[in-house]
């Protein structure tokens, strides 16, 4: 039984319905740079009317908000919402889905240990979110270089893009990691939802704060689009924890996951 396969044929819906999914919306939010591109000074009026937390809350920058990469920095923030939910459902489902199905006790029956079972579903679901980055790249691509109103740096805004990546490879990591702990979860979607919102919040309320300590609070604050546009680079300290956290939850998911007692039905 390959269950890599399996894994992969069984989010193949998913997967599709995922990738589509965040295709559109950068398609959607591009196809309207032109139109404030053109009319920029006007619409800046109305952004300087917002106070400054506020701004700061909802990933505005007024100065850079008229070129194509301002602009993908802001409607960046709500793609790697999608995409950080996605990737959390994958995770607090892949594994957890055996004992809710009760197929639990069938699968470890098989001649397979428990370390190929979480190491075939972890790259199945990797390679899910590679498929989904993959097109939605290609598709960002496309569209930031047919709405452009002057020439941008193509390694700035693949380093944005690739960014998506690694924030789902985190929210993977932490819903395995959950699943693990808490396998008889029922409530996937509110657990998920709930999670990846409130980090979302957090790192809404630690934007308006000056201490870029706190942004270690927030998975959505690792990779700031402003950085990257000034520097090129991500910033090490927060891409080091951002993988830091990854590893320590897979590990952490691989021991609890060969020593915990699975329910039969």
């Amino acid at each position: 039984m390959n269950i890599f396969l399996h894994e992969l044929k069984a989010y193949r819906k998913s997967t599709i319905i995922w990738t589509l999914s965040l295709m559109a919306v950068v398609v959607f939010f591009l196809s309207l740079f032109p139109a404030i591109s053109k009319d920029y000074a006007e619409f800046s009026k109305v952004l300087e009317g917002y106070p400054e937390g506020v701004r700061k809350a909802l990933g505005l920058e007024i100065e850079s908000f008229g070129n194509i990469l301002g602009f993908y920095s802001y409607v960046f923030l709500y793609i790697s919402l999608c995409g950080a939910i996605q990737a959390m459902i994958l995770g607090t489902s892949i594994v957890s889905k055996e004992v809710r199905e009760k197929t639990a006790d069938f699968l470890l029956t098989k001649p397979v240990t428990r370390t190929k079972v979480i190491t075939s579903k972890i790259l199945a679901a990797v390679v899910s979110l590679l498929i989904t980055n993959g097109f939605y790249f290609g598709t960002a691509m496309i569209m930031a270089d047919q709405v452009k109103s002057a020439e941008f740096s193509h390694k700035i805004f693949i380093l944005i893009s690739v960014s998506l990546f690694i924030l789902q490879l985190l929210f993977l990591a932490i819903g395995i990691f959950i699943s693990v702990v808490f396998p008889k979860l029922k409530a996937v979607l509110s657990v998920s939802l709930g999670t990846v919102f409130a980090f979302f919040v957090i790192g809404m309320v630690v934007s308006t704060d000056a201490s870029s300590a706190k942004r270690y609070l927030s998975p959505f604050k690792y990779f700031d689009p402003k950085y990257i546009i000034a520097h090129s680079k991500f910033e090490s300290s927060y891409f080091i924890v951002a993988i830091g956290v990854v590893i320590v939850s897979v590990l952490a998911s691989y021991i609890i996951y060969k020593k915990k007692d699975i329910h039969a039905v």
